[in-house]
């Protein structure tokens, strides 16, 4: 194959150099200007003041230099003076290096041009302004076009019209038929539409076709596919943890969430209170929230994991904090919240303490696995219990009932020859920190909250009994824990694992001797009487298997003789492997005695004599001797296999609300750092917004209400341009993630704010908002670019053209296989393992990955469900600049690189996708013309020009005669030896369209 390219290859990567930055976005220039002999403040003299001045002069108090503050008028009207007497300006102007300003050091001088700005600005008074972005928007009167020859389909027009007709500029005619169907169906569904469908567009003559076609996309399973793939950027999704080991995750049921959230065009209020704090809505029937709503939540539970070995669990929950203020200051409010973390934001209105007041607001809460069991899991695994059941009764059946019988009283009559009566020990007080210990009903106690590198349980026994001789503890499963515990293991070794480093027993203030101890389960260097020999690193670590209970026995020396002691449990060598759930018990028995592999209540019954059992408590001896009985050996291996095929159901990340008697606090921590906490904090907002609520309780879910009020300024302004951005390339406000001081001012200002109130008072319906975009004019605007309209707006900032843009990573190859008929529909589910270079997940990464390619359909699902690795993404996305899943992306870069062209030629999915639709050409029916027609069609969408037509139908013959002269190749090429030559040189055709400029393009 690398032979057979050269040329072809050469041509493309000399298209690819030529073209470099021909989609990358332009540097951030100001928004054009309106003739006005005063400067507007927020638009002409804030950026240059927060560009230049406000590192030294703004709101960080501690970096402010001469006490001067130029962020407000108070602050800096002394200086400022008038046009004839000011020392600001005496400042700017000077030449003397020793008193200009900005100073020469900081590399950011003020040119002419801003000089002139500022001049006339003071000698018009100096007057400051709200940042625009910080005042509630209003909606403003729709804009009356009077020019006839302008089309005005809805109000965007009108106000896109009106800034173009201060310019001298009109709205650009519409794009043809062919093209403006290709571009609604890539904006909303992400795939093209088939030639069928292009063509039963351009004949329908109706008044109403393209808002047919709309509404059709609108409603359209694959519409959610698409913009849940936009959302993900921002909720930073992916597969795996992250950092050095990048271990596999189970979240996928989070992005099932975002698809038919957005597929059922769920209200953007509740689409953020649901991901903000779905653990704390009260349900239909009660007050648990739905699983629904508690999968939601995964939104913040897409931060990286760190499972380095000797990390501090509480450091890296405290990283993954800052990372979900800072995301959260994106996504919803626009804002470099993030900035603060360290210092007071060095532009904007945000306290080093405010930052952590939001911090505080998403600081209370756990962070535990769900099972998210679905429908057809749970039929499985009841018609794999069904079987089970009947496979334990016909083991029983086959042994004779006496046989039996015989048996079970042997092994009951010496069970209790060995009995220990034990005595359930309630603890009269429990402590611990962070972790909180909670008394269960069954005496049993609980383990919640944060788990440390290093955890001490302490707990009062007060009511003993005399002569206490050993002591038990249950280490017991609980569905709470990770794993079902026992332990709270997460981050490192087995799930739910524990290892117990010190057993330590106190009376009356002096330590109790301890001479040995034992377990139910043995694990190499892993016993109780490790958890007695001082040393922190070795220990009991119960049986090793999650979800199974195990016991530690510990006789003491000597028999106790107080009624009360102070037992203390160190959890020390692995981080985060404390006991999750536990229960105690002690026994006055006089010979020394051991754990055994029994359950409690059994053992308890074996301490009674056998007449005074009950039916029930009999049948519970008889229930538990089947699992163990010698005779029903064969029986029980059928079980166990049976029990091998129970489908265990998925599981998701999700937060969940502490209780509101165990709050965890938070502190102010100095420049940033874990280690240097100071005065603690109270959740809150920042002053320059709206407060909270009065009365209303500070949590998450006021906090996600709060985002949302009416009274917020920014939230539905942020997500209307960025839903602006995704149609035409770039937002009206073009920094993204930034509406500070340091963002670019909207190019169209009154737009912004109609179309924000526009999406609130509809509703907050996201699908409304997108009918309105693609149904105006504006939208339907050819891309054609006119030496006028480049002379006056190069970057389109005032759209007088239709939007040109690189399609996306996951359009690109969802598009080749639609085009090539291989695109599985097939939605929600695990990620799937599509084809790659080898080497991409284990070569060069530490966590590595078995890249086990998919079968099936699976092999060929839209690239929304492929799975990411965080530290070696999937290799085509990553050429075409999809995010990691590392941080929130609000906008992504766009390269042009000679990878990308190589990509399309020789990556393993776009082979497959070119011999399919080599098969699908040459299956076609007529000449080679129309053959080529045809694969144009599929590619593209439009029928191709007669030029196209003449050089593809030339370069079919011309590898027909190639691959003719060496069948092997033609086999290589086509991946089949029948037809070969044919099918290779369609394949090879198949290659030239798909490299094509306009397939990666939306026009």
């Amino acid at each position: 194959m690398k032979a057979f390219w050269p040329a072809f290859v050469f041509v493309l990567l000399a298209g690819a150099v030529a073209g470099t930055g021909a989609f990358a976005d332009p540097p951030a220039k100001p928004a054009p200007e309106i003739a006005n002999a005063q400067p507007d403040f927020n638009r002409d003299v804030r950026p240059i003041l927060a560009a230049r001045c406000f590192k030294c002069h703004g709101p960080d108090e501690k970096s402010r230099k001469a006490k001067l503050r130029l962020d407000t008028r108070e602050g800096a009207e002394a200086t400022l003076g008038k046009a004839n007497d000011s020392e600001f300006l005496r400042r700017i102007e000077t030449t003397d290096e020793g008193e200009v300003m900005p100073p020469p050091s900081t590399k950011v001088a003020l040119t002419a041009k801003e000089k002139q700005t500022l001049k006339a600005w003071i000698a018009a008074g100096s007057p400051y302004a709200a940042h625009w972005s910080f005042v509630p928007p209003k909606r403003p009167p729709v804009p009356e076009i009077t020019n006839a020859k302008v089309t005005v389909r809805n109000p965007i027009d009108a106000f896109v019209a009106a800034r173009l007709q201060k310019e001298g500029l009109t709205l650009s005619p519409e794009a043809d038929r062919y093209t403006l169907i290709r571009r609604v169906y890539l904006d909303l569904i992400g795939i093209p539409p088939t030639p069928e469908e292009a063509d039963a567009f351009v004949k329908d003559r109706s008044p109403n076709a393209y808002e047919k076609v709309v509404d059709a996309l609108l409603k359209s399973p694959r519409y959610g596919e698409r913009w849940a793939r936009k959302w993900l950027d921002l909720a930073r999704y992916a597969d795996t943890n992250g950092y050095e080991k990048d271990r596999g995750r189970s979240i996928w049921p989070y992005r099932d969430w975002v698809i038919r959230a957005l597929n059922d065009d769920m209200p953007f209020d509740q689409f953020t209170i649901e991901q903000l704090a779905g653990d704390m809505l009260r349900g239909e029937k009660g007050t648990t929230p739905s699983l629904a709503s508690q999968i939601a939540t995964g939104f913040h539970r897409n931060t990286m994991l760190n499972e380095e070995g000797g990390i501090d669990p509480q450091e890296f929950r405290y990283y993954a904090i800052t990372d979900r203020t800072s995301v959260t200051g994106t996504v919803w409010l626009g804002l470099t919240v993030g900035c603060a973390q360290c210092h007071t934001h060095k532009f904007d209105p945000i306290t080093h303490t405010e930052y952590f007041r939001l911090f505080a607001l998403l600081n209370n809460a756990d962070e535990p696995e769900l099972s998210v069991p679905t429908s057809e899991l749970t039929k499985k695994r009841a018609e794999i219990e069904s079987k089970i059941r009947a496979a334990q009764e016909e083991g029983v059946k086959k042994v004779a009932p006496e046989v039996l019988a015989t048996a079970f009283e042997e092994w009951a009559s010496a069970g209790r020859k060995h009995a220990v009566k034990w005595t359930t020990v309630r603890p009269t007080k429990i402590e611990a920190a962070p972790t909180k210990l909670t008394l269960q009903a069954d005496g049993s106690v609980f383990a919640s909250g944060d788990a440390q590198k290093r955890d001490l349980y302490t707990l009062a026994l007060d009511d003993l009994p005399a002569g206490v001789t050993a002591f038990r503890v249950e280490a017991l499963p609980d569905d709470r824990l990770p794993g079902s515990g026992p332990g709270r293991a997460y981050y490192e070794g087995p799930k739910g694992d524990f290892l117990l480093s010190e057993f330590t027993l106190t009376a009356n203030g002096k330590p109790v001797a301890i001479w040995g101890g034992s377990e139910s389960h043995v694990r190499a260097n892993l016993g109780a009487k490790m958890a007695l020999d001082g040393h922190p690193f070795t220990g009991w670590a119960g049986s090793g298997r999650a979800g199974v209970a195990s016991s530690a026995v510990f006789n003491l020396a000597q028999p106790l003789t107080t009624k009360g002691a102070q037992l203390e449990l160190l959890f020390e060598r692995h981080y985060a492997a404390s006991l999750g759930r536990f229960r105690l018990a002690v026994t006055t028995e006089s010979r020394p005695v051991a754990a055994r592999d029994l359950p409690a209540e059994v053992e308890e019954l074996f301490t009674r004599p056998a007449e005074s059992l009950t039916r029930a408590e009999r049948a519970t001896l008889f229930r538990h001797w089947l699992t163990i009985a010698p005779e029903l050996k064969s029986a029980r291996d059928e079980v166990d296999a049976l029990r091998k095929q129970l489908p265990v159901p998925p599981t998701t990340l999700v937060m969940r609300e502490r209780p509101t008697d165990h709050p965890r606090p938070t502190f102010r921590h100095h420049r940033g750092e874990f280690l240097e906490p100071k005065e603690e904090v109270r959740p809150g907002v920042p002053t320059v917004l709206p407060p909270l609520p009065k009365g209303a309780e500070v949590n998450r879910l006021t906090f996600a209400k709060w985002l949302m009020a009416p009274e917020n300024p920014l939230t539905a302004r942020v997500t209307v341009n960025r839903h602006w951005h995704s149609f035409f390339g770039r937002g009206l406000v073009r920094t993204l993630d930034d509406f500070g001081y340091q963002g670019e001012v909207p190019t169209n200002p009154e737009l912004l704010d109609w179309l924000a109130l526009e999406f609130r008072e509809s509703g907050w319906s996201v699908k409304k908002l997108h009918r309105l975009i693609v149904t105006s004019a504006t939208y339907r605007q050819a891309s054609e670019v006119t030496p006028e309209l480049l002379a006056k707006d190069s970057e389109n900032k005032l759209l007088a053209r239709g939007p040109r843009v690189r399609l996306e990573a996951e359009q690109i190859r969802d598009s080749a296989l639609t085009a090539a008929g291989l695109l599985s529909t097939k939605m929600y589910g695990p990620s799937v393992f599509p084809p790659q270079p080898p080497g991409v997940t284990t070569e060069g990464t530490y966590g590595q990955l078995s890249w086990k390619v998919s079968e099936g359909e699976d092999r060929y699902r839209r690239g929304l469900y492929t799975f990411t690795k965080r530290t070696a993404p999937y290799a085509m996305s990553n050429t075409f600049d999809a995010p990691s899943g590392e941080a929130c992306t609000a906008r992504r870069e766009v390269s042009n690189t000679a990878l990308q062209a190589l990509t399309m030629l020789n990556d393993a999915v776009l082979l497959e996708v070119a011999q399919s639709l080599g098969r699908r050409a040459a299956a076609h029916n007529g000449s080679t013309t129309e053959r080529v027609q045809y694969l144009v069609r599929l590619c593209l969408v439009r029928p191709p020009t007669a030029e196209e037509l003449a050089l593809l139908t030339k370069f079919y013959e011309t590898q027909y005669t190639r691959f003719a002269d060496d069948p092997k190749r033609a086999a290589t090429v086509a991946g089949t030896a029948q037809e070969a030559v044919v099918r290779a040189a369609w394949t090879a055709t198949a290659r030239a369209v798909l490299n094509f400029d306009e397939f990666v393009t939306r026009e």
